[in-house]
């Protein structure tokens, strides 16, 4: 490795290293329990430093030392006003007025042992400002002379005195850098599931919105799109014929105003609800069939003949989304035998079944060669969109779209659509009053 790289990736590791810190510092800060921490230990410190003075005045009274005791315990209380109980952020201020703090502190357990135990607080407030390493220096300098401030108020050795202080010191420790770190841990699981739910939310609206746009397009190409197709034939036809059969050609016109009308309430109701024209005006599908049979019949004044029929017993509450995906379905099926089929006959063929409904669309058509049943869209460069609607509308559906065809033998799609079974109930026991 060169050295550039080796300088890269030290300075990879300091910035990791600080950033982790600054998070550690972050949580505390914006955390209620360890606010709440932080104000136990800061009155422990002033109850600590209390007591310590309280006791040397008690056993020391009069003495020479005793202002400067009172005077270094009224600085040693200011400084860590001024100081560390500020905040927790390691400011360049406050880790001068800590090292302040505990010299202060030294000398004040020089001079008065008793006053050692204030280290318990000084411990946290080191661990709380300090980088991980100058806190375990900093804990273990106050352990040393917390032993040395016990041994001195001891009338002999003890060995007890040497190792308690020290064991406290490093499970304290260890305790408040574990609870430090699972706080840490505990942030970033927090952070990461936040940042998940929002990358799915976004997911979601992107899948969302993609699922509009091609319900959108399929939409615009039964409706809008078949009639303005409609119209520019119309409308071509009644040029050709303009000069030589003007009666005709006004026929032309007529006909296409009245498909204008009609893809006006589509687009109205697009802007309303987005539901097919035919079944808002009521009825139910099989009404919508039957008047969308006799407007392509009329529409191509002669050329083309569509019937309509209905077998079965009509499902009492079909979905609306079956009803406006077959009806979209016929639609879209009857544009493409209008445009491509040179028929003359077709036939919409609803039929109820127990377990689904089947709709079917036969023309004595030209024919064709049916394209793959698994393209939901068109290939490349291949000019039309209804067959591949057709299976995306019923793919939402869960169910399947049969193509039958063969060149010169017409034409036959069959759209069958799955119905959910029908909840048992029990049968209610007639009434005294009805007939069994």
């Amino acid at each position: 490795m060169d050295v550039s790289a080796q300088v890269k990736q030290q300075r990879f590791r300091q910035s990791a290293g600080s950033k982790r810190y600054e998070v550690e510092h972050r949580t505390e800060a914006t955390d209620p329990d360890d606010r709440r921490l932080a104000l136990l230990m800061h009155a422990a410190f002033f109850l600590l430093l209390g007591a310590s003075l309280a006791r040397f005045l008690l056993r020391h009274p009069g003495e020479d030392r005793t202002p400067w005791i009172i005077a270094l315990s009224v600085a040693l209380a200011a400084l860590y006003l001024l100081g560390p109980a500020l905040g927790s952020r390691p400011t360049p201020r406050r880790l001068a007025r800590l090292g302040v703090l505990v010299a202060v502190w030294m000398v004040l357990v020089v001079l008065a042992p008793s006053f050692a135990w204030c280290a318990v607080p000084l411990f946290y407030t080191g661990l709380r400002l300090l980088p991980p390493r100058a806190a375990f220096a900093l804990v273990a300098l106050l352990t040393v002379f917390v032993v040395a401030a016990q041994l001195r108020l001891a009338h002999g050795f003890d060995p007890n005195l040497v190792l308690a202080p020290p064991a406290v010191a490093a499970t304290a420790t260890a305790v408040f850098v574990h609870m430090q770190r699972q706080g840490v841990r505990q942030r970033e699981l927090i952070d990461d599931l936040l940042r998940t739910r929002r990358e799915l939310a976004a997911t979601e609206r992107r899948e969302g919105t993609l699922a509009e746009r091609q319900r959108l397009s399929m939409e615009i190409h039964d409706t809008l799109a078949q009639g303005l197709s409609s119209q520019q034939m119309l409308l071509q036809a009644a040029d050709r014929t303009w000069e030589a059969d003007p009666a005709t050609a006004r026929r032309h016109v007529r006909t296409a105003i009245g498909i204008a009308e009609r893809n006006l309430a589509e687009a109205r109701r697009f802007v309303h609800d987005l539901a097919p024209a035919d079944l808002a005006e009521g009825g139910g599908l099989e009404a919508a069939l039957r008047a969308l049979a006799t407007r392509e019949t009329a529409q191509a004044q002669g050329l083309l003949t569509v019937r309509c029929h209905v077998e079965g017993t009509p499902h009492a509450a079909l979905p609306d989304r079956v009803q406006s995906a077959l009806l979209r379905i016929a639609q879209g099926a009857l544009a493409n035998v209008k445009e491509h089929a040179d028929a003359t006959e077709a036939a919409l063929t609803l039929t109820h079944l127990d377990d689904r409904t089947v709709l079917d669309i036969a023309d004595n058509g030209r024919g064709f060669t049916p394209p793959a049943p698994t393209a939901l869209r068109p290939a490349a460069g291949v000019r039309g969109h209804g067959v591949p609607a057709m299976r995306a509308r019923l793919h939402q559906l869960g169910g399947t779209l049969t193509i039958e065809s063969a060149p010169g033998d017409g034409t036959v799609v069959s759209a069958e659509v799955p119905l959910p079974a029908p909840s048992s109930s029990p049968v209610p026991s007639p009434s005294p009053e009805e007939p069994s």
